[in-house]
C-alpha cells in the first residue's frame, strides 16, 4: 500500500510539473482567440504580461449571444477584463455588440477613427449606442501611424477615417509588380473604407486585420510601392466578401497563413476565396464557418473550418504565437492544430 501511494504522489507531482511548464510556455506568446460572431468580428488578443485587446464586438441582440461568447474566449485567456477594445468601424456587425458586452466585462479603454462617417441611419443609430457606452470609459481617437499602447506588442495603425500611412514600415516600400494588372476599384462611402486597419508584430510574427477595408483603399496601402512587406497571419478582410481582398494586397503582403471570419450565410464569397487560397506562399487558409452560399470546392477541409452547421455551438479558432514567427492554430471544434514554423 505504501509503494502504491509512493508511485501515485509522484504521478501527481510529474503531472503538475508538466501543467507548470505548460502554463509558462503559454505565458511567453502571444495569445490570439478568433471569436465567431456569424459574420461580424471579435478578435481577442492577450499578451504574453497578460494585457488584452479586443477588435470588433460582434452583433447586438440574439439575448447577449456574441458578447456571451467574448466572455467565454477571455476566461479561456486566462483574463477578467478588456484593456483596449478597438472598434475598427460603425458597422452594427463590429460594434452592435458593445453595450452588451460593457455590461458583462470591464472594459479599460475604447479605440477608433473617430466619428461615424456614413450617411445612414443604422450607422448613426449604432454610433449613438458606442458613444453612450465610450463615455463610461477612455476614448483613444487614432489616427494613421499611431501606436496603441500595450506591453509585448506593437499594434500600428495603417488606416483609419479614409486615411493610410503614406511611409513605408520597416523592410517594406518595394515597387508592387501587381499595380499594373489589376484596375483601380470605384470609391466606397460607407465605414468600411474608414476602417480602422492594423498591423500586430510580437517579435517576428505579424498579423493583418484591415477590418472591413474595400479595394480602393487596400490598393492605396501596397500600389506603387509596398507599404506593408509582407505578413505570417492574414485575416481575410471583410468577412471573405469580394468587395475586399483585392489581389493586389494579398498577393503583395504574401501570407503563410489566412483566417476567413466568415458566417454561415456571410462571407466567404468564392471570388476573394480563390484570391486568397491561391496566394502564392499560401500554406493555408482556416475558416470559421463552413460558407453554406458556396459550393464544395470554395471551402476547404472540414479540419480547417471551426463551425460546419448553421446553427452552431460558436467555435473558435486560436492562434498561439512565439516571438521567432513561429506559430500554432487550433480548431476549438475538433481540436486540431498545425504548427507554423518561421
Amino acid at each position: 500500500m505504501r509503494r502504491l501511494l509512493r508511485s501515485l504522489l509522484v504521478q501527481t507531482l510529474v503531472c503538475a510539473l508538466f501543467s507548470v511548464a505548460a502554463l509558462a510556455a503559454e505565458s511567453k506568446s502571444l495569445q490570439l482567440f478568433f471569436i465567431d460572431v456569424e459574420g461580424g468580428q471579435a478578435t481577442l488578443l492577450v499578451t504574453p504580461s497578460g494585457q488584452s485587446l479586443l477588435i470588433d464586438t460582434g452583433w447586438p441582440g440574439f439575448n447577449g449571444r456574441d458578447a456571451g461568447r467574448i466572455v467565454a474566449a477571455a476566461k479561456a485567456a486566462g483574463v477578467d477584463r478588456i484593456d483596449y477594445v478597438v472598434i475598427t468601424h460603425f458597422h452594427r456587425d463590429h460594434v452592435g455588440g458593445v453595450t452588451q458586452l460593457a455590461n458583462q466585462i470591464k472594459i479599460g479603454t475604447f479605440v477608433d477613427h473617430g466619428s461615424n462617417m456614413e450617411d445612414s441611419a443604422v450607422s448613426r443609430e449604432d454610433f449613438a449606442a458606442y458613444e453612450k457606452v465610450a463615455a463610461n470609459s477612455k476614448r483613444l481617437i487614432v489616427k494613421p501611424g499611431d501606436q496603441i499602447p500595450m506591453k509585448d506588442i506593437s499594434v500600428q495603425v495603417l488606416t483609419a477615417a479614409g486615411e493610410h500611412i503614406t511611409t513605408p514600415l520597416p523592410g517594406a516600400g518595394q515597387p508592387n509588380p501587381f499595380c499594373a494588372s489589376e484596375p483601380e476599384a470605384p470609391a466606397d462611402s460607407t465605414e468600411n473604407a474608414r476602417s480602422l486597419g492594423m498591423l500586430i508584430t510580437f517579435g517576428k510574427f505579424r498579423l493583418l486585420d484591415l477590418g472591413d477595408l474595400t479595394k480602393r483603399k487596400e490598393r492605396d496601402l501596397v500600389c506603387p510601392k509596398n507599404l506593408i512587406g509582407t505578413v505570417d497571419l492574414y485575416l481575410t478582410t471583410h468577412h471573405g466578401l469580394d468587395q475586399s481582398n483585392a489581389k493586389v494586397i494579398v498577393d503583395a503582403i504574401h501570407p503563410r497563413v489566412s483566417i476567413m471570419n466568415n458566417g454561415a450565410h456571410k462571407g466567404g464569397s468564392p471570388e476573394a476565396w480563390e484570391t486568397i487560397h491561391n496566394s502564392p506562399g499560401l500554406q493555408d487558409l482556416w475558416q470559421l464557418h463552413y460558407a453554406m452560399d458556396s459550393d464544395k470546392a470554395h471551402n476547404v477541409s472540414e479540419m480547417f473550418i471551426a463551425n460546419m452547421d448553421e446553427n452552431c455551438e460558436g467555435k473558435y479558432i486560436k492562434v498561439t504565437a512565439e516571438t521567432n514567427g513561429t506559430f500554432t492554430v487550433l480548431n476549438s471544434r475538433n481540436n486540431f492544430k498545425k504548427t507554423y514554423s518561421k
